[in-house]
């Protein structure tokens, strides 16, 4: 019995950490995307340029598959990008030494840990380049590991996940 308690605890962490990130769109369905075929990057805000490069990347090989081609003037949307991190912090509580649930001052020890986490927010925007109005919204949040390459790993398939049902369809 305990072995098997463990062998779903190790499940779970492993399910648990392996998760991609929270990942929602959003977009005008008055947008007709049959129109669109070229697109050209705006503005991609990140702390870090290397990460601006790998989400460039990252998104125009979507983009690429679904037949979109990049473009430098007289585009059919413009593409802007947010990848932001901040701390987080959480409080847990462990309880010992009580014997079962009893009510009343029973003895027992309560131990509280806080634990910081490094949370991201990637966001990808299209808007229409006649138009200026924002067709198609991507955003993902999720956790990041203190190892990068895990991180670009997270971004890959958070942006394929993000792209997996894209164009949308009226």
């Amino acid at each position: 019995m305990k072995k098997s308690s463990l062998i779903l605890v190790a499940v779970l962490t492993l399910i648990t950490s392996a998760a991609l990130a929270s990942i929602q769109t959003d977009y005008d369905h008055s947008a007709d995307f049959t129109q669109y075929h070229t697109y050209m990057w705006g503005q991609v805000k990140t702390k870090d340029s290397l990460w601006a490069d790998r989400i460039h990347q990252d998104v125009d090989q979507q983009l690429k598959a679904k037949g979109w081609v990049l473009v430098t003037a007289d585009p059919d949307v413009v593409i802007a990008a947010l990848g932001d991190s901040h701390n987080e912090q959480e409080e847990q509580t462990f309880y010992s030494g009580m014997g079962g649930w009893r009510w009343g001052g029973a003895g027992g020890v309560a131990t509280t840990s806080t634990y910081t986490t490094r949370e991201g927010l990637f966001i990808v925007s299209i808007f229409d380049a006649k138009t200026k109005k924002l067709v198609w919204k991507g955003t993902a949040t999720g956790s990041l590991s203190d190892n990068p390459d895990k991180n670009i790993g997270k971004l890959s398939k958070a942006v394929s996940k993000m792209f997996d049902k894209f164009p949308p369809k009226r």
